[in-house]
């Protein structure tokens, strides 16, 4: 029989067990393909002409595909997670960037167009718009259209990150290309012995909201601002498989390897339940190629409990239910119960209606009465006649 390979207990496994000289291998394997595929296309097959006509595979987005036995999440995520990268996904200096702030986008303006402000990072920035304009101005259909071309990322302060979906709809959270990613505008209240300090109680004092927004310092947002940028970006759906974009296929093998590597631990460590034990394989792939493998295990199950042995039986998921029944001792039965009631009842009631016997009519009864009636009516009559004549 061929060897299994035996994982590791949560417990127990320290990091990643993926081996880098094997994510280093199938980086190289992996690039060499793409470079060869585009180079390889006929004239005739269509091709990107925004692309650079030396390197037109540099913008191919490379993935690093998780697979785990059980679900992650038992609900879609529509807040993606970031996972910092030794290596940026967003390193291009004319990508346009959109924040959405809470309420007043005038305080955040004043911070970006501050002198103590990145340069760099300020011409990347086109628009800085909080919620409140965000409604007014873009409730049409085609007005979210705009936005979203106009701009490659979007960044949404985490205090109202949760109105988006609503307010934006399906222009943005169709798929997963342009969601806004949370980062955090707001500024942390002190803590005492690892616990928040309370708000005082009582009449809060009126504030100029374009002075006082409780902001972070500038060189936190500055901060913020460039970790989300950077960031590999995970989103979580209920399902066993999970598609993380890694890098490009511009890039050298060992800044893929490098970000493959970062991405691997931290994806199975903060997000995979059970650890490695939930894991059944990892992978990288382009757009049109073959999945290669960095890592599998041989173990298909998560629990023990769940394996039968060899020369045992199955249980019966039949035998289970019947076993397992919530309405033992109520008065509703179920459905079988009533199912075999009503069959055992129609032959009783079949048998008591060929005994039952239909009562005999009774003609000179019924005539009887007849005639007794219409004499009743003619003395009516008659005593109706000699009031009217008297």
């Amino acid at each position: 029989m061929a060897k299994t390979t035996t994982v590791a207990k949560a417990s127990d496994a320290s990091g990643s067990l993926v081996d880098p000289e094997q994510i280093l291998k199938a980086s190289k394997a992996l690039l060499a393909h793409i470079k060869k595929a585009a180079n390889s296309q006929d004239d005739s097959a269509k091709k990107n002409l925004l692309a650079d006509p030396e390197e037109p595979q540099a913008d191919t987005p490379i993935w690093l595909t998780l697979t785990t036995k059980r679900h992650i999440k038992d609900s879609s995520r529509l807040q993606p997670a970031k996972i910092p990268l030794p290596h940026s996904l967003n390193a291009d200096p004319e990508s346009t960037i959109c924040i959405i702030t809470a309420d007043p986008q005038r305080a955040y303006k004043n911070i970006v167009a501050s002198e103590e402000f990145p340069d760099e990072l300020r011409k990347q920035i086109t628009r800085v718009i909080d919620i409140t304009h965000l409604k007014a101005k873009f409730k049409a259909y085609e007005a979210q259209r705009k936005l979203f071309n106009d701009h490659e990322i979007f960044l949404a302060d985490d205090r109202i990150i949760n109105q988006l979906p609503k307010i934006l709809g399906k222009t943005f959270f169709k798929s997963t290309a342009k969601r806004p990613v949370p980062v955090v505008l707001m500024v942390s209240r002190e803590r005492v012995d690892g616990k928040r300090v309370a708000r005082p109680r009582g009449k809060k004092e009126k504030r100029d909201p374009s002075e006082n927004v409780n902001a972070r310092p500038l060189p936190e947002i500055v901060a913020e601002i460039q970790k989300a940028i950077g960031a590999a970006l995970v989103h979580l759906s209920p399902s066993t498989n999970t598609a993380v974009k890694v890098g490009y296929a511009g890039w050298t093998a060992e800044h893929l390897a490098a970000n493959i590597e970062t991405v691997a631990a931290a994806l199975v460590d903060r997000f995979v339940p059970q650890k490695w034990d939930n894991v059944r394989s990892l992978y990288i792939k382009g757009p049109e190629t073959a999945a290669l493998p960095l890592w599998q295990t041989g173990e298909l199950w998560v629990d023990d409990a769940h394996v039968v042995a060899d020369g045992e039986d199955a249980p019966k998921a039949i035998d289970d239910a019947k076993s397992e029944r919530p309405n033992i001792g109520k008065k509703r039965k179920s459905l079988e119960a009533d199912a075999e009631d009503e069959q055992v009842d129609e032959p009783k009631k079949t048998r008591a209606a060929k005994k039952a016997k239909v009562p005999e009519s009774n003609d000179d009864k019924l005539d009887k009465e007849i005639a007794e009636r219409k004499e009743r009516l003619k003395k009516q009559k008659k005593a109706a006649k000699k009031a009217i004549d008297a």
